[in-house]
């Protein structure tokens, strides 16, 4: 009895529980959609297209064009209204394409104010919106802040200092009106396409590149806390 009482108290001990699995990080899908003058093959959004892809670590970057574009003949964009449809079509096959990634809206100044009428859409689930030269103000000079106020999306804004579309103080004034979360990164000394002027640049002891790639790692940051926190 006692060596049995013996082998008993000797026995292995309960075996360790198994570590938590840890979540895979979901890799977003980007649709990028280009600006009233240029296609998206222009250099601009091809450079700007391959950084984010990069820095996202997306699935997929889907670049696409308005119909206005076909045909190659360089015609005057419509109302941006008239382009949601299609937009919005564009959207959800990658929405459909890549189920359960997270869905990121982002565009280049028309582009981007088109980007944010379609994620007011029932029929998508979006998770940002980047606007890259967001063009706050229309033809006659009156602030278009309408969509932006019925943005429930959080939203970045990333503005050139020197973009006469855009003036920085007007912009700050919709935000501060607008319900949904939103950042705004400056590029300084930037214009509507961020570009800056080379005296400006050497004065400052910049280059271009440099300051776009902290514009895409802001972008990348703002991009992860939004999908992050929606899922908390």
């Amino acid at each position: 009895m006692a060596l049995k009482r013996r082998r008993a108290d000797q026995s292995s001990p309960a075996p360790a529980p198994p570590p938590p699995l840890r979540t895979p990080k979901r890799q977003p899908v980007v649709v990028f959609a280009h600006g009233a003058g240029g296609p998206s093959s222009s250099d601009w959004m091809v450079h700007w297209k391959e950084m984010v892809q990069d820095a996202l670590d997306t699935v997929e970057v889907v670049t696409f064009d308005y119909p206005y574009m076909s045909g190659g003949k360089r015609r005057a964009p419509p109302k941006a209204e008239k382009l949601v449809d299609h937009h919005l079509g564009i959207v959800k096959d990658a929405a459909s394409k890549y189920p359960g990634h997270p869905l990121i809206l982002m565009g280049k100044s028309m582009g981007s104010r088109v980007s944010c009428m379609v994620a007011s859409s029932d029929e998508i689930d979006v998770s940002a919106v980047v606007c890259l030269g967001y063009p706050l103000k229309g033809v006659n000079g009156a602030v278009r802040d309408e969509i932006l106020l019925q943005m429930k999306v959080p939203t970045m804004f990333v503005q050139g200092s020197k973009d006469a579309l855009c003036p920085l103080d007007r912009l700050e004034a919709t935000r501060q009106k607008m319900s949904c979360k939103n950042e705004l990164h400056i590029i300084d000394g930037g214009d509507h396409s961020f570009k800056i002027g080379k005296k400006y640049l050497e004065a400052r002891s910049l280059n271009q590149h440099d300051v776009e790639m902290e514009a895409v790692k802001v972008i990348s940051q703002f991009v992860q806390n939004s999908f992050t926190e929606s899922c908390a």
